[in-house]
């Protein structure tokens, strides 16, 4: 079942999200509802949970369908990750994101280029995870929602590097 996305301004999306505490079937049917939701969207790489108006700490990346992975990433492309916490970063870097509940414009933010962080999955068992490049990128824009963080606190100068997003039409 897709789950209506929060936009911006709605104020729920300042809100900090709670540690995930029971691993059980409802919880994997959520998942289940967020992975559609976040499919649903024009080529959305990423969603948190707050997105949809559940504040628990669960994030869905997925950039198979966008980029060729870097070689040496221990990430699938694909990744479910349940009380994430980077624990290392290195060099950074700006680049241009977006947002589903900012579907109006993109800008440009300041990431670590690659970063270390661990998460559980679906079952409660913890990993670790190394990435790089625009799959670090997007899987720190979801941590940041968790932390009630849009990419909008980040752009480097609301002057000039928040952009309008353009929309294109369908040929006829």
């Amino acid at each position: 079942m897709s789950l209506e996305i929060l936009k911006y301004p709605d104020q729920r999306l300042k809100q900090e999200s709670q540690p995930v505490v029971l691993f059980d079937d409802a919880l994997r049917a959520f998942v289940d509802d967020l992975e559609e939701t976040m499919r649903a969207g024009p080529g959305g790489v990423g969603i948190a949970a707050p997105q949809v108006g559940r504040f628990e700490r669960i994030v869905i990346v997925d950039i198979s369908a966008m980029r060729k992975l870097p070689a040496g990433s221990s990430c699938s492309g694909r990744m479910l990750l349940i009380n994430p916490e980077i624990t290392e970063w290195d060099g950074m870097v700006m680049g241009r994101e977006g947002c589903m509940s900012v579907p109006d414009y993109t800008g440009n933010v300041i990431r670590a280029e690659s970063i270390h962080f661990t998460a559980c999955d679906e079952f409660g068992q913890s990993h670790a995870y190394a990435c790089e490049g625009f799959e670090a990128r997007a899987v720190q824009h979801e941590v940041d929602h968790l932390d009630g963080l849009l990419f909008l606190d980040r752009l480097v100068s609301r002057r000039t590097d928040l952009f309008r997003r353009k929309v294109y039409r369908k040929k006829d």
